[in-house]
């Protein structure tokens, strides 16, 4: 299935996604490419912020760009590396079956799932800067990733357990 239809049937029925996604087996080019793409589509949903930054301030756009590409390429997929770690040891400490893989293909699913609220994210505080608004859209983002988290977690327990 085609992984736009999947990340809408996500927001419908993230265990049923999950559930599907962990039955096709670990594959870790798949897992970077989750990851990869979802790192992407957040660089490319800041550019309405960086361009608000950089007229409002008087700073280079292309600075600020070149900045934020080395954050979400190159820093945050290290970082959601380590967060896929700590999960697994959360639920290793909580005796819960685990696999570091699930723990992984889990997290990059739900960061890639929720980015397209992270690019409404972008766009309104482009366009209105730090509003109740923008911090509503906000708070619906990550909302969205701890649940699909959650709930992925939650299934990849069931497989193992």
């Amino acid at each position: 299935m085609a992984v736009t239809l999947d990340i809408a049937r996500t927001w419908r029925a993230p265990r049923d996604v999950m559930r599907d996604m962990l039955a096709m087996g670990p594959r870790e080019d798949r897992a970077i490419a989750y990851l990869l793409v979802g790192c992407l589509l957040i660089f490319v949903a800041q550019w309405p912020r960086l361009s608000r930054i950089a007229f409002l301030d008087g700073v280079e756009f292309d600075r600020l760009v070149a900045y934020e590409f080395v954050s979400w390429m190159i820093v945050w997929p290290l970082i959601f590396y380590a967060i896929a770690a700590l999960l697994h040891g959360l639920m290793l400490l909580f005796r819960q079956p685990s696999r570091m893989w699930s723990a992984r293909i889990v997290l990059f699913w739900s960061v890639l799932a929720t980015s397209p609220v992270g690019l409404l994210y972008g766009l309104a505080s482009g366009l209105i800067g730090v509003s109740p608004g923008t911090q509503l859209v906000g708070a619906i983002w990550l909302g969205a990733l701890v649940l699909f988290v959650a709930q992925g977690l939650r299934e990849a327990r069931g497989l193992h357990g």
